[in-house]
């Protein structure tokens, strides 16, 4: 869930890596939502599991649970709505309210890239040489 720009080679033909723009939401001191949690919900969404979700991320499952209930609690309608393990196995789904978060996030990311790409490359093209690792 991150915005990526590609930046071609610069004058001298040296290959510049793709640079990565981190888009956070914050609405006053408060993070409502980031690259994080868009993950997060974009993984729910696939996998129908908040630990499976978690996993995949190298996240805790105590640490997912955690930022879907900051998530719901964020939100006037929650994000993800989970079933209890059982017979019939649990899950979880993202909810209308999910749905319609993580694509407009996904918009912005999309727009966030293409306003940026220019001046991205404009800012790499003054970088120095970093192929060697330093």
């Amino acid at each position: 869930m991150l915005a990526r720009c590609a930046v071609r080679t610069d004058a001298g033909g040296m290959a510049k890596a793709p640079a990565t723009l981190r888009l956070r939401l914050l609405f006053g001191d408060r993070l409502v939502f980031g690259p994080g949690k868009g993950e997060l919900l974009a993984r729910i969404g696939e996998t129908g599991s908040i630990a499976a979700a978690g996993r995949a991320m190298g996240m805790s499952y105590k640490r997912a649970w955690a930022l879907v209930e900051e998530m719901n609690a964020a939100f006037r309608a929650p994000l993800v709505q989970s079933a209890r393990g059982g017979t019939g196995g649990g899950g979880a789904r993202l909810t209308d309210a999910g749905r319609e978060v993580l694509e407009a996030y996904r918009g912005m990311l999309a727009a966030t890239e293409k306003a940026a790409a220019p001046e991205v490359t404009r800012i790499a093209a003054l970088l120095r040489d970093m192929s060697d690792g330093k």
